[in-house]
């Protein structure tokens, strides 16, 4: 790693970890309904309650508000799948944009409703202003509220002893968006605007290039469609042209709760490479920053609000240890670049072939972030379900590219999405207590409950849903036609990028390898399957845990408890997440980018 990658590094670190205390109490008074905030929120807050018959003070067990859960996002799902089929014919269309394919529609409304924003389109080129504001931007806020909700009543289930309820599932999803979401949000907006991001509803513009723009324009047929050689390829004319076409958009407004959501589907095809989302280095840091800000502050709620901020801080460590590994890995594997151009350009002399590895893997990066912040922003939105990307991941080094990997692979824990982090770590907080019971021969204990067969059932199926989506769906992909037909790169690339494509999914992360063709009714039926019991198959049975723990009796601490905010609890938590969580991958993994790393070294 260069001193400007560490640097970098430190700096992020120092950022994040001071803002995430005054946040994480904030977020704790929110949902304790205290604070300063509310007060002077109340009227609006009432008024909303009001106008959709919610009783504030009538709370909910754990089946209820998981039915309330998945009904709010069912509803959202069908808002953005209309508001895509029928586009053409709403307002704020200025590109007259089509109404969208029914699969890619059907794919786009459940990944933005399971916080994945997985995008098998092009953005400035398929949705209409509305569809982006009303439909896409709307759900980047109601699936982030989602996620947060739900481990705030997984928290709940901790703290509180012998009752049979864990909040009210609509006054959640209203403080959090009202009084959370929405104000960091306005701010990172204006912030994004003062460094050029755009915000208008102007239409596109045309404007006259600098240089003439040559390219090969294929040639059509009497019928309109490609002329083809006796070959089979397509037949081209050389073209050229000295327009280009700008488009506009309410960008700004979108990209903060993007980034602040960890949902990551942009205006723009290129994402947050694209110099109208992110148009600075230092709008680049600040992405970063809104990326991983409310997982570590919820990591401070977390232990206020179960009355030990020493609980919170010991998840928010292992969560930052693990994170340090994955972004040096990233950015030195990335600063070492590709042996076998070095051995191109290098001539016969060492001295050269050391210049050009120095240089590093500059594909598929923008020369205004370079390798270090497209390394940690490739690490961080992996490691968060976010997805957003300032880089192209498929023309990462093969370890590289392991790395963003990997980093879904772990269960997306490692700060992870907003709410969905934490209660997936938590969820293997649990599960490291039991095994660690079980070494000793006592009955496991977290935070004073009892953890016994229904919560490992729980856990269990939290922790193995994720992966059985990935496997098999990649097994059914690369044994499909249809599937096979997607892949742009034959060979282990090729699998690789199958499998990147269904991790993403099920883990709703939403990046992807993107030399796979996935915008095919065979890929938005399979991921959008993914995306939502990889969403849903662990919100309920996490639920269904916080439901279990709020009704058990809290017993007191004694001389054979594990203390769970130590050196030694840190270190059995991040055993946890690597044997438990990504263990299941690793025959996956070695079909494809590490037989991908053994041949570039073997120069094949």
């Amino acid at each position: 790693m260069t001193h400007h990658a560490w640097l970098l590094l430190g700096l992020y670190l120092l950022v994040l970890l001071l803002a995430a205390k005054p946040l994480g109490n904030y977020i704790a008074n929110v949902m304790e309904g205290r604070g300063l905030v509310l007060r002077l929120g109340g009227p609006i807050e009432s008024l909303l309650y009001r106008l959709s018959g919610v009783r504030r003070d009538e709370e909910m067990g754990w089946l209820k508000y998981a039915f309330a859960i998945l009904l709010f996002n069912l509803l959202g799902a069908l808002a953005v799948y209309a508001l895509q089929r029928l586009q053409l014919w709403l307002p704020l269309n200025p590109q007259t944009m089509a109404n969208v394919s029914p699969d890619s529609s059907f794919n786009t409304a459940i990944s933005f409703a399971t916080n994945t924003n997985w995008q098998g389109y092009s953005g400035e080129s398929t949705m209409s202003y509305l569809t982006q504001m009303l439909g896409l931007a709307v759900q980047n806020f109601f699936s982030a509220a989602t996620g947060i909700v739900v481990v705030i009543a997984l928290i709940r289930g901790f703290a509180r002893h012998t009752a049979k309820t864990i909040g009210n599932a609509w006054v959640d999803l209203t403080r959090i968006t009202l009084y959370v979401l929405l104000p960091i949000s306005l701010v990172a907006a204006v912030f994004m605007v003062s460094q050029g991001t755009i915000q208008n509803f102007d239409a596109y513009k045309d404007v006259t290039t600098l240089e003439v723009t040559k390219y090969d324009n294929p040639k059509a047929g009497p019928d309109g469609q490609p002329l083809k050689d006796e070959k089979g390829a397509v037949v081209t004319e050389p073209a050229e042209t000295q327009t280009q076409t700008l488009p506009m958009g309410p960008v700004a407004s979108q990209e903060a709760i993007k980034m602040l959501g960890t949902n990551g589907g942009g205006i723009f095809n290129a994402n947050s490479a694209h110099p109208y989302e992110n148009p600075t280095p230092l709008s680049n840091f600040v992405e970063m920053l809104l990326i991983f800000l409310i997982p570590a502050a919820l990591c401070v709620t977390f232990g206020r609000m179960v009355g030990d901020p020493r609980q919170g801080w010991a998840v928010l460590i292992a969560m930052t240890l693990m994170f340090v590994v994955m972004a040096i890995a990233a950015m030195t594997f990335e600063q070492q670049g590709n042996p076998l151009l070095a051995k191109v350009g290098a001539g016969d002399t060492a001295t050269q072939a050391t210049t050009v590895m120095s240089v590093g893997n500059m594909e598929g990066k923008e020369t205004r972030f370079g390798i270090a912040e497209s390394g940690l922003f490739a690490t961080i939105t992996t490691l968060a379900s976010c997805g957003a990307v300032n880089a192209m991941h498929d023309s990462f080094t093969p370890m590289g590219g392991f790395v963003p990997l990997w980093n879904m692979m772990l269960g997306e824990v490692v700060f992870g999405g907003v709410g969905t982090g934490l209660y997936g770590m938590l969820v293997f907080a649990v599960m490291a207590v039991f095994i660690a019971g079980l070494m000793i021969g006592r009955t496991p204990e977290y935070l004073g409950k009892k953890i016994e067969a229904y919560e490992m059932k729980m856990v269990s199926i939290a922790i193995l849903v994720t992966p059985l989506l990935v496997l098999a769906g990649t097994a059914i992909a690369v044994m499909a036609a249809d599937g096979i037909a997607g892949i742009a790169n034959p060979g282990a690339h090729g699998f690789s990028e199958i499998l990147y494509a269904f991790t993403s999914a099920a883990n709703n992360n939403g990046s992807a390898f993107a030399g796979l063709s996935a915008n095919t009714p065979f890929y938005n039926g399979m991921l959008a399957i993914a995306m939502w019991f990889g969403r849903f198959g662990v919100i309920v049975p996490v639920l269904a845990l916080a439901g279990g723990l709020s009704a058990k009796k809290r017993i007191a601490a004694s001389a054979g408890t594990m203390p769970t905010h130590g050196p030694l609890f840190v270190v059995l938590l991040i055993g946890t997440v690597v044997l438990v969580g990504a263990l299941n991958y690793v025959p996956a993994l070695a079909l494809g980018p590490v037989v991908e790393h053994l041949m570039l070294y073997a120069a094949h």
